[in-house]
């Protein structure tokens, strides 16, 4: 069995770059992903951040397809508990009618930012909001082109325009909860190991997701893992080209919890969040070495996770090397498939899998 590789590209900031520079970056390896055969490009949305450059993913995306031929180009993910799920539902409904058969749309349960920016973002949103769950389904079926049906308020309502084929709708997710809510709403589920960072809770939860599946309309379980990592020409080049990326989890005193790229935006989190906090530093989920090294390992962690698709995401300062890594990583995987060689219980017995 082959495995098929995306992309999820931040639109990272380091030092000394600029926003322009950075959006460039981001096409160029659009571009880059296109002629490798890459199977998707996605983009992902931040707020209030001087580190990413990537807060509407909806804009980028559209430039991404006009600047594109064949790969498919989406979101990772939008992030709905903001928005009118009518409003985003026109947006890539536009996108659909303008590129059909290319287009993704991954729906992001974090708020993609600090208190402040989501308190900009929902200024006028109604105090009792829909569920994420409830927005989801809102969001399906305009994109579907269905009626809201007769005892709703918005009956006879469409997202016009309604294209022949829509955006492929995907639930994003580092937990148990939202591999729950993929698999309840019969939905494509990706799971982000380069938040979590565990392997055996991704795993396990790639499996209740497909033990849990309802399918909708004839779906059927489909499951991608969401991974970071560096190559280069040798595992030495590689430990000196990865950019910093230990995590850091804020948990807050209300129960809630967050993992922030960096000490000082987690920080800011917690103080602009208004309750006790306390911030825990999670180490490094990046695998990083030659294409060796690297891909023999995100084919172990395909297997044990039960995926036949791998969405990569690279921060690599070097842009020159950024790309060269997505270079490496296409050809490793175009010699190498699947075999089964292996079991489940010997790839468990075969990691730790972070730092590697």
């Amino acid at each position: 069995m082959s495995i098929r590789l995306g992309i999820l590209d931040q639109t990272l900031l380091f030092e000394g770059d600029t926003p322009e520079r950075a959006l460039r970056h981001t096409v160029e390896l659009a571009r880059l992903a296109d002629r490798l055969g890459y199977h998707r490009f996605w983009v992902s949305e931040h707020h209030d951040s001087r580190a990413v450059a990537g807060s509407s993913p909806e804009v980028l995306v559209a430039y991404l397809l006009a600047s594109t031929e064949r790969i498919r180009v989406g979101s990772g993910g939008v992030m709905l508990q903001h928005y009118s799920p009518y409003k985003v539902a026109e947006n890539f409904n536009v996108l659909a009618g303008l590129e059909p058969g290319r287009l993704d749309l991954g729906i992001g349960r974090a708020p993609g930012g600090l208190p402040r920016s989501t308190l900009a973002l929902r200024r006028n949103a109604p105090e009792e909001d829909a569920s994420l769950e409830g927005k989801l389904e809102e969001l399906r079926g305009y994109i579907g082109g269905t009626d809201p049906g007769a005892d709703s308020p918005l009956a006879g309502l469409r997202a016009e325009p309604v294209p022949e084929e829509p955006a492929r709708l995907y639930v994003l997710g580092a937990s148990s909860d939202s591999a729950d809510l993929a698999a309840r709403l019969g939905l494509p589920y990706v799971f982000s190991l380069f938040i979590n960072g565990d392997l055996d809770q991704a795993s396990a939860a790639l499996q209740r997701y497909r033990d849990r599946f309802v399918p909708t309309n004839g779906s059927q379980p489909e499951s991608i893992l969401a991974v970071s990592a560096a190559l280069a020409d040798s595992d030495r080049e590689a430990q000196d080209i990865a950019a910093e990326s230990d995590l850091f989890r804020v948990f807050l005193a209300g129960g809630r919890k967050i993992t922030i790229g960096d000490r000082e935006r987690a920080e800011e989190f917690g103080v602009q969040s208004g309750e006790a906090y306390r911030i825990e530093q999670v180490p490094s989920p990046l695998i990083k070495g030659s294409a060796e090294t690297v891909g023999r390992r995100l084919l172990d962690a395909a297997r044990l996770g039960g995926v036949d698709e791998l969405i990569v995401t690279s921060p690599i300062r070097d842009f020159a090397k950024r790309l060269h890594s997505y270079e490496l990583l296409q050809q490793y995987f175009a010699a190498h498939s699947v075999s089964g060689a292996e079991s489940r219980s010997d790839l468990q017995a075969a990691h730790p899998f972070i730092g590697q």
